[in-house]
């Protein structure tokens, strides 16, 4: 970083950065140390990639528009480059860590400078700083698994909200899943690494704190596992929440559910993905429980914690599933009328198990089921919300309303996206808010002075 910053300073101006961060938290959080590195090089961070001297994507691997998506991007970008031959172009993340992917972009994308992959984030500025020496493009994409490099700098995106990874990684191979093979085996930081991280974030003032992991509840720390973790920071002082994603299923507990059930900080939400209600079609996708097993992990944390609020993901029209395979998801979901549902048309994935199977279902079909699948949840989505009206909910504010941006919006304990009346003062501190009104995704209340 100290090599790069002696070559920006040499510039006749302060140079900018322009980066995006596409997918899930993880690589929001990546994205953040990736800015935190750029600012100790010299540059600033600039929202306009017309403006910048250095332009990232960082990119995601779980479904195909995404990576159309960065294609895209990409391709837009080469009338920059002709623009302004200095500018440097780099693309990184899970998408370029697929061997298929990464020859596509140095074929397709000459103006590309550098490509690097998950597993050597903390080498960028070595990467960099090759380009400024030597003049060539870099392509760094090993295929071992990645270290654990404590001490990177983050610039975070929130003043109040801060991501902490956990580990990294994931060994369950569920076959549509491309996940292991582009960010390795899990790994798991040192409890006194994370601890202290923690600390320093709520000295500094931030209200809510989002684990993260690939597998979060699959955390072993030296002997340490997720329950005790969240343990260790339940205890300490302060004003804050803890939530953490994403859950397995085969790694939640009973430990877990009473250890959010007896703490003082931690969210009452649960994202527990379920993928499918059917045995059979679970079995196929490598998950390693069943619905019977599911079912008992929700009605034990519906005891515990009866206010938490379940969340879960669903994929529809995997390889092989056949309609009545489906019709048990929706029995499943009627069942557990969970309070949303993240829902998704399957998305083939190469060098994934799934990619191999039989797919006889059309996307008409598929399509059709889709929305079924919507339409189910939207009526449980609406019951799950009314029983808060009348209550006071403790709200964390974060900024503009969604449902009407003359309003505030927030979250309360439950994860639940609450719209109020407030003002700019209110942002990033908790407020009381009596619920008003319920919609089939959000809350509407107003502010108890």
């Amino acid at each position: 970083m100290k090599r790069v910053c002696a070559v920006t300073h040499m510039f006749d101006h302060v140079p900018l950065a322009y980066t995006h961060s596409y997918g899930c938290q993880q690589n929001v959080s990546d994205g953040e140390k990736i800015n935190g590195m750029l600012y100790r090089m010299g540059y600033d961070i600039t929202d306009d990639p017309e403006k910048a001297d250095f332009i990232l994507y960082n990119t995601c691997a779980v479904r195909e528009n995404a990576e159309n998506r960065v294609f895209g991007n990409l391709g837009a970008l080469k009338h920059l480059k002709n623009r302004n031959p200095d500018l440097i172009i780099a693309v990184c993340g899970c998408m370029v860590q697929q061997e298929h992917i990464a020859e596509r972009i140095k074929k397709t994308f000459p103006f590309v400078d550098l490509v690097f992959g998950t597993h050597v984030l903390h080498r960028f500025p070595e990467f960099l700083y090759s380009i400024f020496e030597k003049g060539k493009r870099v392509f760094e994409l090993p295929q071992c698994d990645g270290v654990i490099c404590e001490g990177i700098p983050v610039k975070r995106d929130s003043k109040f909200r801060a991501s902490v990874p956990i580990m990294y990684g994931c060994n369950n191979f569920c076959t549509y899943c491309i996940v292991p093979y582009v960010r390795g085996r899990e790994r798991s930081r040192a409890p006194g690494e994370i601890i202290s991280e923690v600390k320093g974030l709520i000295e500094k003032g931030y209200k809510e704190i989002l684990l993260l992991g690939q597998n979060v509840n699959s955390y072993d720390g030296g002997g340490m596992n997720f329950s005790g973790l969240l343990r260790e920071l339940d205890s300490i002082d302060g004003d804050f929440v803890i939530n953490f994603m994403t859950s397995h299923p085969k790694d939640c507990s009973h430990e877990l559910i009473d250890t959010i059930a007896d703490s003082r900080h931690i969210s009452w939400h649960l994202h527990l993905p379920v993928q499918s209600g059917s045995d059979r079609i679970l079995k196929l996708m490598n998950r390693h429980y069943d619905v019977a097993h599911y079912t008992e992990l929700v009605e034990y944390a519906r005891r515990r914690i009866p206010d938490i609020q379940l969340t879960t993901d669903i994929i529809v029209g995997f390889p092989g599933e056949t309609y009545e395979d489906f019709t048990e998801t929706l029995e499943l979901m009627r069942k557990i009328k969970y309070d949303s549902a993240f829902t998704f048309i399957y998305s083939k994935r190469e060098g994934t198990k799934a990619a191999e199977m039989d797919d006889p279902v059309s996307d008409e079909d598929k399509g059709k089921w889709f929305r079924e699948l919507l339409e189910v949840q939207g009526e449980c989505g609406d019951e799950a919300y009314k029983k808060y009206v009348g209550q006071t909910m403790r709200i964390l504010c974060e900024g503009r309303g969604r449902t009407d941006e003359s309003l505030y919006t927030g979250k309360s304990r439950q994860n639940i996206i609450v719209d109020f009346n407030g003002n700019e003062q209110h942002i990033g501190q908790f407020v009381d808010v009596k619920i008003t009104r319920a919609l089939n995704w959000a809350l509407v209340g107003e502010i108890i002075q």
